[in-house]
């Protein structure tokens, strides 16, 4: 009878993201997704390599926190590579760069240095409608390449300084910039396609001066009343977007992309994964791991591209980035109830 509780009590101890999901697979599709990216020669323009949305941002978001559920030793040599090119380019302040903008507030968010939170407060716009913001880069693509995107990057901004040292936000003229973030925020987030006001809402988790409680719980009401029957988000609940004649035709019902980021969003939000919606949520993304790749599907709003090349893995590397944090912050957010 003992025997057989010790037996019982080792079983219920075991890793809980393992049991139907596979976090080294997923770990190894992030890893080789980023050996691609840094041989390849678009990615390697003026930064070697460039940070971009897809494939680096949510990779810095998901891989530390994979490396420590997985019990590895350190970085990896992606990881520490992205941040040695984020660093090499910290004294680049010219503000009409085309991506300078996104560069200073990628810095911030993964470096956390006072440099970097000085170059990116140096580089935020300060007259006009987008006072507050930070001149975003612009490709005429969804989801984050857009007019209304800049809100999505405002809201990057705010999680950046969310992270800053408390002495830090507490400067004078830092507390002006962190005021002049809120204003942009507050007046940009009626209208935005709700991945954006989305992203606001849970920068505003994180820096509640930027955004009101209220304003956050609306956003989080309408998103979680746009949850299909199946506990995933669709991408058109995310939008409105614009049409892009040369993308494929969109797939109906829920998606890896937009769930991921959803449940990842409402979690950080302070959403308890034992809620049923939530455990919904994080159910669909437990099983729509692909089992033989270990990463979850999304696709392109804005190009065809053929099945083999980079560019048709981009909205995968973000779905499988925002899924594995999202599975990861579950058991966190389970685990303090």
């Amino acid at each position: 009878m003992l025997y057989r509780k010790a037996v019982l009590l080792g079983l219920s101890m075991l890793p809980a993201f393992c049991a139907d999901w596979n976090p080294r697979l997923a770990a190894d599709y992030l890893d080789a997704r980023q050996k691609v990216w840094f041989a390849w020669p678009r990615a390697n323009g003026g930064a070697k390599p460039c940070i971009s949305c897809h494939t680096s941002v949510t990779y810095l978001i998901a891989r530390p926190a994979l490396r420590k559920a997985l019990g590895e030793s350190g970085p990896t040599q992606w990881e520490t590579g992205y941040l040695e090119s984020l660093r090499s380019r910290l004294d680049k302040r010219t503000p009409d760069g085309p991506a300078i903008g996104v560069e200073s507030v990628m810095a911030a968010l993964f470096l956390r240095t006072p440099e970097a939170f000085d170059r990116m407060l140096a580089l935020q716009i300060r007259e006009g409608p987008k006072a507050g913001s930070w001149k975003w880069y612009m490709t005429d693509m969804d989801p984050w390449e857009e007019p209304e995107s800049e809100l999505f990057g405002a809201a990057l901004g705010a999680m950046a300084l969310a992270a800053a040292p408390a002495e830090y936000r507490g400067r004078p003229e830092v507390r002006e910039r962190i005021a002049a973030l809120g204003g942009y925020l507050r007046s940009t987030i009626e209208g935005a396609p709700l991945q954006n006001r989305v992203a606001a809402a849970w920068a505003s988790a994180k820096l509640p001066e930027v955004l009101d409680a209220k304003t956050r719980q609306v956003v989080i009401q309408e998103v979680l009343s746009k949850q299909q029957p199946d506990g995933g988000w669709d991408m058109e609940s995310l939008g409105p977007w614009k049409k892009h004649p040369e993308a494929q035709p969109a797939v109906s019902g829920s998606t890896g992309y937009a769930t991921a980021f959803v449940t990842l969003a409402l979690l950080e939000c302070g959403q308890r994964s034992n809620d049923p919606k939530m455990a919904k949520a994080l159910i669909w993304l437990r099983t729509h791991q692909d089992p033989n790749g270990g990463f979850w599907t999304a696709q392109s709003m804005n190009h065809t591209f053929k099945p083999d090349s980079i560019e048709a893995g981009f909205m995968n590397d973000a779905a499988t980035g925002f899924a594995v944090r999202a599975l990861l912050k579950g058991l966190d957010s389970g685990a303090s109830n």
